[in-house]
């Protein structure tokens, strides 16, 4: 009887310490602007990591930044992380990219970049209720920005836009200006 609470006993400690664990995991602060990318063929954690360092690098201390990706490419899990709305910058395949922008809701960048250095990020978008269509820079295409570069990326065109539901639009702005411009 002893041998069994004992067994009890140190299993109930094992999970109470895995559950102490999951709960200190992703517990810290988020950042100011998350970045999603997922290009065609998906991008490992350690580019993912290397983005991200150099991005913190650049920005300095403000706005805060997290780039998260995924290894592999599915239509679905981009669905659900364009659903949730959690980043403010979303990189992703050039025909995603314009799927969404024919569905209207996006962030014009006409006040960022000159549309006339980035006409595959032109798209003609509704841009209310009603359906009235205007033509805009939505997106820029970065397959061959060095931001992508430095990591070897050799994919198709990518395009990041920023979030309509981005917690705040001027640091995602910010971000995706520092992408651009690296």
């Amino acid at each position: 009887m002893r041998a069994k609470l004992w067994k009890w006993g140190w299993t109930a400690c094992a999970a109470v310490l895995v559950l102490m664990l999951a709960a200190g995991c992703g517990g810290g602060p988020k950042a100011d602007v998350s970045v999603f990318l997922m290009p065609p063929k998906g991008m490992l954690p350690e580019q993912a990591e290397k983005l991200e360092a150099s991005l913190k690098e650049k920005l300095g201390d403000s706005p805060t930044v997290q780039v998260n990706s995924k290894p592999i490419y599915d239509d679905q899990i981009l669905l659900v992380e364009v659903a949730a709305g959690e980043h403010g910058v979303l990189i992703i395949p050039e025909r995603q990219f314009k799927g969404f922008g024919q569905q209207g809701g996006m962030v014009a960048l006409d006040d960022l970049f000159n549309p006339e250095d980035y006409p595959g990020g032109v798209l003609e978008a509704p841009v209310d209720d009603k359906g009235k269509l205007e033509k805009h820079l939505y997106g820029i295409p970065l397959a061959q920005k060095a931001w992508l570069q430095q990591v070897g990326y050799k994919g198709e065109e990518v395009y990041a836009f920023i979030h309509p539901r981005a917690k705040n639009m001027e640091q995602a702005k910010k971000v995706l200006q520092a992408i651009v411009n690296m």
